[in-house]
């Protein structure tokens, strides 16, 4: 199949598909004698792959130190699981991160209601900030 025909079963862009051919992440495809790119199932099951690898949170680097396993024969399984964990791990960590910046910002409104809009001063650009981290 072509590019465009790629592209359409995928849902990825020709420029996408060309930027994963030049990061290595996508073989460089077969040409037809006219210089045009043939790709076969096995770079929509790859592209399948860096969508779903991408959903999941790795990033193109981990995707293909994955796909690098698997083209030297190795079950990637392992090494996939281990980055998910962090993944995971990382996702909670901010989701502490968030309710912590939740409970600030919650407070800052509730002070921000004391307020009076003629007290702010030119020079603090707006007192509902400053006044919220001076205290």
């Amino acid at each position: 199949m072509l590019i465009g025909e790629l592209s359409a079963i995928t849902g990825l862009g020709r420029q996408t598909i060309r930027f994963y051919e030049r990061q290595g992440l996508l073989p460089e495809p077969a040409r037809t004698g006219g210089g045009y790119r043939r790709y076969d199932d096995h770079a929509v099951a790859r592209l399948r792959f860096i969508r779903a690898a991408q959903a999941a949170g790795l990033s193109l680097s981990e995707v293909l130190d994955t796909i690098e396993l698997r083209e030297t024969g190795q079950t990637p399984c392992g090494h996939v699981s281990g980055l998910l964990e962090e993944k995971l791990a990382d996702v909670r960590a901010r989701q502490i991160e968030l309710q912590v910046l939740a409970a600030d910002l919650e407070q800052t409104l509730l002070a921000s209601q004391k307020l009076d809009p003629a007290d702010c001063r030119d020079a603090e650009v707006c007192h509902i900030v400053t006044a919220s981290k001076s205290s």
